[in-house]
């Protein structure tokens, strides 16, 4: 819909959950998400249904897990068969997608000598048709396993860079497939065929990196984190000797940066909630300039933000109202409002099928009518 009835979309169901970030993934009729029973110090994945919102199953475990900055903050990946999660302290289950019972698990921590991160694991898995990619720190930057399990390669971390927050990405540069991957040192590209490191974009990013790499196009690959750490740019080519990785532009985080979200890619153009003064929705053309900012219109926070339909889905962070905007490469253009949540720290990523939004803030998930 590009237009809301007054009072805003039709809420479908609404649910309590524990305090967090982590957000739902849908796959057919049922919405799948990480969650906490601080009371019963458990952690959970639960399975509910898309139309009502009643749960099927959830996987409880007894964890004592302290809030810190919250506690949930990550994605299950589903594919209706198999739900994947990476638990706040890097623990990676993998649960039956009918039952919710566990077929099998990876302790990073134990078995790959990994870090837990500041402010607990952030880092959603990457799901393909035939395996899984998760970065590990400690032993291996990134490791590709089968759906039992099984180990396919894995990336030395030869410099033994710890885990951060971001997530890895497909990409494909110089006609090769390859995962794309941020580490406080910089992004690198790791084949998919067999896990070797094929190039590196040196970059200094700090504290903790939350948004992922985004591949533009067959050779860019674009880059950006909080903590003053700005922006850039890499042109990623491949020749007699292998990939090599060319900086294009660099941004400091007084020009422009994206702090948590990973920024969207439309008709050759950059869209996200960024630069130093915090929350304006910002769209940038492929040199990294400025195109148009919500100035004036509306401040986001670290809301989240979603693209469908030539339109973008925004929350604001400390407010929880839900605007809706044209997905426009020459203007900020809102086509409705409506206050669809509470605040405060309303920053975990949307979901989207069928017509249903499923969003979150700190203690409850909704899922409201915003299709026919």
């Amino acid at each position: 819909l590009r237009a809301w009835p007054e009072g805003g979309p039709e809420v479908l169901w609404t649910v309590e959950v524990g305090e967090g970030y982590a957000a739902a993934a849908i796959v057919g009729d049922h919405v799948y998400f990480n969650d906490y029973n601080k009371p019963a110090n458990e952690w959970l994945v639960r399975c509910l249904t898309l139309a009502d919102g009643k749960e099927v199953w959830r996987f409880k475990e007894e964890r004592r897990i302290r809030p810190n900055h919250a506690i949930t903050r990550t994605v299950p990946a589903v594919d209706g068969k198999f739900v994947f999660s990476i638990d706040p302290k890097a623990i990676l289950h993998c649960l039956d997608a009918e039952t919710g019972e566990e077929l099998w698990r990876k302790n990073l921590v134990q078995e790959y000598n990994a870090k837990i991160p500041p402010w607990y694991n952030g880092q959603n898995p990457l799901l393909e048709q035939d395996r899984i990619i998760i970065a590990t720190g400690g032993d291996a930057l990134l490791l590709a396993l089968d759906k039992a399990g099984n180990e396919i390669w894995r990336t030395p971390n030869a410099e033994n860079e710890p885990l951060t927050h971001a997530s890895p990405r497909p990409a494909t540069l110089g006609g090769e497939k390859q995962y794309l991957y941020t580490t406080l040192t910089g992004v690198m590209g790791i084949s998919a065929e067999d896990g070797a490191l094929l190039w590196r974009g040196p970059f200094k990013l700090n504290v903790a990196v939350a948004p992922s790499p985004l591949g533009v196009d067959d050779q860019l690959v674009f880059l950006t984190s909080g903590y003053d750490a700005g922006t850039a740019m890499f042109r990623v080519t491949k020749g007699g000797d292998g990939f090599q990785a060319e900086k294009v532009f660099e941004k400091t985080s007084n020009e422009w940066n994206s702090e948590v979200h990973t920024p969207i890619l439309y008709k050759d153009h950059l869209f996200a909630v960024g630069r130093k003064r915090r929350g304006l929705f910002t769209c940038l053309n492929k040199d990294g300039e400025m195109v148009w900012t919500s100035d004036g219109k509306a401040s986001f926070g670290l809301g989240s933000f979603l693209f469908a339909d030539g339109m973008f889905f925004i929350l604001e962070g400390k407010t929880g109202m839900l605007r809706l905007i044209e997905a426009s490469t020459t203007e900020y253009k809102e086509l409705a409002n409506a206050q669809v949540l509470s605040g405060h720290d309303v920053w975990g990523p949307m979901a989207l099928s069928r017509g249903k939004l499923v969003l979150r803030d700190l203690t409850k998930m909704v899922c409201i009518k915003v299709g026919k």
